[in-house]
């Protein structure tokens, strides 16, 4: 119809031109943060084709190597919903950490692991908040670029820029030889499953357990029987191929050198932003674990006795002295904090962030709650203990259970996947800082991949235990970037702004204390 030039018009036209500004801005900013996590000779990371989403779909990176699509929740114009926004940080949390809180709760106390994962939920969102404000604190013109590293290195100079960089690559190298451990873990039980399945073998482990359908073992009972996947075979058609097998397939011994010769040549890629389109299945994986956790819980049914300080011979105590366990654990579980601001630069309604992010914090917890509540709560004791939980707790499940056989499949593939995304990230930030490229060489990248890939295949061969490698990682990034800069930095803005109190400095000095004392009690305890 004819266009009338009334007020609501003008008003309308001036929104589009101002949306149309604000798509070009962020494109800016995109495409100014890409081009500085690489060199301009490497253009994996610079302004891909679909950096300006189309209409009805938007691409949501995050520094921690994940990338995924969603559909029909943008405006058109480069900005994300607050939906989209919850659901991309609470993507990016949900990681390995989830396999191992059921086993923290128990190192904790179930009473004590409850509050524990409230009050550092609580706790991380705070220093979150602090990490989301710092920027916005500094006064200057424009900060809108800068992402936490350069609020590290404007407070405290080369001592921020070069402490936040090892301190990321804690991180980074901490949840790779996770990932290596897990995809060993998995990539073993899978083999077995599909091999037992094939030869019609049936097997049963030397491992306590209970019986029927829905069987729960206790692998740390069997430690004494080397090798880990040592096992009794009641009927089998050739005796002689499955000794062989089992040589050749150990948890331990051969299968964390297998998948040297997949990922290794992917590490070695120059982008490996392929691999970025499977990221959905982190979040399938997630969902069926919740759903996997909820069937086997309708089965096996509730077993809690409440012993507040005496532990007896299938209950553990509500409250234990090892409790720092799971707080070292949390603090991986709940690190989002040097990336979060590049999570919400494009949130629609900035005023939202705090909203936002409260409720995806909120959404993480509560996923990592029920998770952890759940499976301590239906782990059959008797006849088995509680301390028979696992770190990860899929393996309190025998290899020919079909929903954790499925579990691992879909948390194998999608290891796979981003494991090189990990790698490269871990790249980017090394090599261009010594040698100002991503890529100098395929020399130099063989190197750091070999040492990366070394570290895994050791850790998986002599500590396979993925909670201990995530409390003392997560501890030990988390003292950074949780606990000490987001503090520090509030601290020196408000003094340099004449706004400091004697009650603010103490709380921030408390919560410094508080990630020194966690990562200290990691290695006592």
């Amino acid at each position: 119809r004819p266009f009338h030039v009334e007020p609501t018009n003008i008003v309308s036209v001036n929104d589009d031109m101002q949306r149309v500004t604000d798509e070009a801005s962020a494109m800016n900013k995109r495409i100014h943060y890409y081009s500085r996590l690489t060199s301009p000779a490497d253009r994996a990371l610079i302004a891909p084709d679909h950096v300006l989403p189309a209409p009805d779909e938007i691409y949501v990176y995050s520094p921690l190597g994940t990338a995924f699509k969603v559909d029909s929740c943008t405006d058109g114009y480069g900005k994300n919903s607050s939906l989209v926004t919850i659901f991309m940080i609470w993507n990016t949390m949900m990681g390995t950490s989830i396999l191992s809180i059921p086993w923290g709760i128990k190192q904790a106390g179930f009473t004590s692991g409850i509050i524990l994962i409230l009050l550092m939920g609580i706790l991380t969102l705070y220093c979150c908040y602090r990490v989301v404000k710092s920027r916005q604190m500094i006064p200057l013109t424009d900060t809108s670029n800068w992402e936490f590293p350069d609020v590290c290195k404007y407070y405290f100079g080369s001592f921020g820029q070069w402490s936040s960089l090892l301190f990321s690559m804690v991180s980074l190298a901490g949840a790779m030889v996770v990932y290596w451990v897990l995809m060993s873990n998995f990539l073993f039980n899978t083999g077995k499953f599909i091999y037992n399945f094939v030869h019609d073998i049936n097997v049963t482990d030397i491992v306590p357990g209970t019986n029927g359908s829905n069987k729960v073992i206790c692998p740390s009972a069997a430690s004494g029987h080397p090798p880990q996947n040592r096992s009794v075979m009641f009927s089998s058609g050739n005796r002689t191929g499955f000794e062989l097998f089992e040589e050749w397939w150990d948890k331990s011994q051969t299968v964390p050198f297998y998948l040297i010769a997949v990922l290794l040549p992917l590490l070695n890629l120059k982008s490996p932003s392929f691999f970025a389109k499977f990221n959905v299945l982190g979040t399938v994986s997630v969902v069926y674990l919740v759903f996997m956790v909820t069937v086997k819980a309708a089965h096996l049914g509730i077993h809690l006795e409440f012993n507040w300080f005496t532990e007896n011979e299938f209950f553990v105590p509500e409250f234990r002295i090892l409790f720092p366990q799971l707080t070292g654990v949390l603090t991986l579980a709940f690190f989002i904090h040097n990336c979060v601001i590049t999570l919400l630069q494009n949130n629609r309604n900035q005023e939202n962030n705090v909203r936002d992010l409260s409720i995806a914090y909120f959404l993480v917890g509560l996923t990592y709650l029920y998770v952890g509540v759940i499976i301590f709560a239906s782990f059959p004791s008797p006849p088995l203990s509680k301390e028979c939980i696992e770190q990860n707790f899929l393996d309190n499940f025998p290899s020919d259970d079909i929903m954790s056989f499925i579990a691992r499949i879909f948390l194998l593939f999608q290891m796979m996947t981003v494991y090189p995304l990990l790698g490269y990230l871990a790249r980017v930030q090394l090599l261009r800082q010594f040698f100002g490229n991503a890529y100098p060489s395929l020399f130099h990248v063989l190197i750091l991949n070999l040492a990366i890939v070394g570290a895994g295949v050791t850790m998986a061969r002599f500590y396979p235990n993925i909670g201990g490698i995530i409390r003392y990682s997560g501890a030990t990034c988390g003292l950074a970037f949780v606990f000490v800069y987001p503090s520090l930095i509030y601290v020196i803005s408000l003094h340099r702004a004449g706004q400091l109190t004697w009650p603010a400095l103490i709380i921030h000095i408390f919560i410094i204390l508080l990630g020194l004392a966690n990562l200290i009690a990691q290695f006592l305890l």
